[in-house]
């Protein structure tokens, strides 16, 4: 079981990432940090979906946490305390490059 940092990446503008998902028989109770690096506001969407076979689904209208949430320049937002089942995967969106997030937390067996 894996504890502190359980994914990252440097975002794409307009594009869904995958950061990071649960494995199989676990749970994770993680926090989500994201970082806006512009000299400009941006705008984020952030979901927590179920993934098919291939971990390739993208969030439905009911998966999201925040979604077009403004963030300032060189703000961040932050979102902690997320309980999230086995197989689900979260999922950022940004309106611009230059944005970093990072998932940290601890995962725990549920077998």
């Amino acid at each position: 079981m894996a504890n502190g940092i359980l994914g990252s990446a440097d975002l794409a503008a307009v594009t869904y990432t995958g950061v990071y998902l649960v494995p199989e028989d676990t749970f994770s109770v993680a926090t989500v940090s994201i970082c806006n690096k512009n000299a400009t506001s941006i705008t984020v969407r952030v979901a927590i979906a179920k993934t098919d076979a291939t971990g390739s689904t993208l969030p439905d209208a009911d998966d999201y946490l925040e979604y077009e949430t403004e963030i300032l320049s060189n703000g961040v937002l932050e979102r902690s305390g997320l309980v999230i089942d086995a197989s689900r995967q979260i999922y950022v969106r940004s309106s611009a490059t230059n944005t970093a997030v990072m998932v940290y937390g601890i995962e725990t067996a549920t077998a």
